[in-house]
């Protein structure tokens, strides 16, 4: 499967649990390579649909001086968005608490942005999934933050937990997308390699 891909060696730079497992499914050999301190910064200028693909490619950026012939580096960064607006991973429980409150009710965008890097070809793209979250107590939104302390996620919550069991009445689009890898699309853009 994916013979064209038999000349690289698959490199995931990421730290994210998530993305491995993800990685992992489809069947595609890889291994994980994580630099320390990637500036994820981006322009204020830059528009949110926009934003995920350019921390990616940055991110690829960082790795690209250690770059071997062979290697195949796939980068990527999620981010939730409600109202245009950037909701990032939260600084403390109280500010995890604010997003969800924030989240609650509403329909809200993930946006995830995949580069894949060799060191003679770059292709780079954003998947977007709508997801409405139920109207949320704040019983319900104690108990996720403090028993699954959601501090690693965009948003303040992972959909394959607790509260995408409970929470998410509508998804329009890649469910595995909003958990930080829209695997699907990247199987795809691989077999163009």
């Amino acid at each position: 499967m994916l013979e064209n891909l038999q000349k690289y060696r698959i490199i995931l730079a990421s730290q994210s649990p998530r993305r491995r497992e993800l990685l992992a499914a489809t069947g595609i050999p890889f291994s994980v390579r994580v630099l320390p301190d990637i500036d994820e910064s981006y322009p204020d200028t830059l528009p949110t649909s926009q934003i995920a693909q350019h921390i990616a490619c940055q991110k690829a950026q960082a790795y690209r001086p250690q770059m071997e012939d062979d290697e195949l580096l796939i980068t990527a960064d999620t981010i939730v968005v409600l109202d245009n607006n950037v909701l990032g991973k939260p600084v403390d429980e109280h500010d995890a608490r604010r997003m969800l409150h924030q989240l609650s009710g509403r329909t809200h965008q993930v946006i995830t942005g995949v580069c894949l890097t060799a060191v003679h070809c770059q292709r780079a793209f954003s998947v977007e999934t709508d997801v409405t979250f139920a109207t949320l107590t704040e019983e319900e939104i104690d108990y996720y933050v403090t028993h699954f302390h959601p501090m690693d996620k965009a948003g303040s919550y992972g959909i394959q937990e607790w509260i995408g069991h409970i929470g998410v009445t509508r998804l329009s689009g890649s469910y595995f997308n909003v958990m930080g890898l829209p695997v699907q699309r990247i199987y795809t853009e691989l077999k163009l390699f």
